[in-house]
C-alpha cells in the first residue's frame, strides 16, 4: 500500500474497524497489543511421539492462530462442528522488537515477556485436514481457541529456560513437562521465524506443548501452569 493510500485508509472506514487484540501485563495498567500468533508444532519429543511422529526426523514447523482467537479471563465455549476438542498448555513468548535474520545470540533482546496460554484444538477436524493435505486453520484457528493469561515482563522474571509445564482437568493431572525439554528453544524459534517472516513488535509465539494432550468436555475446569511464569484457569461451557 502506498503512503497516500495508507493515510487515506486511516482517516475513514466504510465499516467500523475491529478492536485490536490485546493482553494484560501483570503489575501494569497498560496493555500489550497483539499483532500475530505463531505456533510451533510438536516442540516436545514425547508429544511428537504421541501424535505419531519421530522428533529426530522433523525440522521445526509453524502454523498461525488469528489474534482474534485470543481469550482473556473468559470461559471456553465448546466449539461447533467437532466432537473431539483437545487441550494443549504452552508458554507464550511476546516480542517487543521485530526484524529479519535475527541471530540466536540477539534473539532474547527482542522479547518483551512471557505468559501462559492454551492452544485449544478441534482434533478431529485437524486430523481430517492432515489426511487431505489441507491447512489446519479449521482445527486450530477458531473463536476463543487461544485462552491466555497476563504477560509478565522479562525485566522481572528473566528468560525462563526451565520450569514445570503442567495442565490439570478437574484437578487431575493430564500434561506434565519442563521448558528444558523443548526441542527448539526460544532463541532458536525467534531466529527460525525471522528467516521466513519479518517479525514485528506485538507478535506472539506459542512455544509448543508437552505430552498428555487429550479431550475436554463441557463443565470441565482446566488449570494450566508454567513455573516461574504464571497460571491460567478456564471453564469449558
Amino acid at each position: 500500500m502506498s503512503e497516500t493510500a495508507y493515510n487515506n485508509a486511516t482517516q475513514s472506514y466504510v465499516i467500523a474497524p475491529p478492536a485490536m487484540a490485546v493482553l494484560p501485563v501483570e503489575g501494569c495498567d497498560r496493555l500489550f497489543p497483539v499483532n500475530r500468533i505463531f505456533c510451533i508444532g510438536r516442540n516436545y519429543a514425547a508429544h511428537a511421539v504421541e501424535m505419531g511422529h519421530d522428533p529426530d526426523k522433523e525440522p521445526p514447523f509453524f502454523f498461525l492462530k488469528h489474534p482474534s482467537n485470543l481469550s482473556v479471563g473468559e470461559d471456553f465455549p465448546y466449539p461447533t462442528q467437532t466432537n473431539d476438542v483437545h487441550h494443549e498448555i504452552e508458554m507464550v513468548v511476546a516480542l517487543a522488537k521485530g526484524g529479519t535474520d535475527i541471530s540466536v545470540e540477539d534473539a532474547l533482546d527482542h522479547v518483551f515477556g512471557y505468559g501462559v496460554g492454551l492452544d485449544m484444538t478441534r482434533r478431529d477436524l485437524q486430523g481430517e485436514a492432515k489426511k487431505l493435505g489441507r491447512p489446519w486453520e479449521v482445527g486450530k484457528s477458531f473463536e476463543k481457541s487461544a485462552p491466555c493469561g497476563p504477560l509478565v515482563p522479562a525485566s522481572r522474571i528473566g528468560h525462563p529456560a526451565g520450569g514445570a509445564v503442567t495442565l490439570d482437568v478437574n484437578s487431575e493431572r493430564r500434561q506434565s513437562g519442563d521448558l528444558n525439554q523443548m526441542l527448539w528453544k526460544v532463541p532458536e524459534m525467534i531466529t527460525i521465524l525471522s528467516q521466513y517472516f519479518e517479525l514485528q513488535p506485538g507478535d506472539l509465539i506459542m512455544s509448543g506443548t508437552p505430552a498428555g494432550v487429550g479431550p475436554i468436555e463441557r463443565g470441565d475446569v482446566i488449570h494450566g501452569k508454567v513455573t516461574g511464569v504464571g497460571e491460567i484457569t478456564v471453564k469449558v461451557v
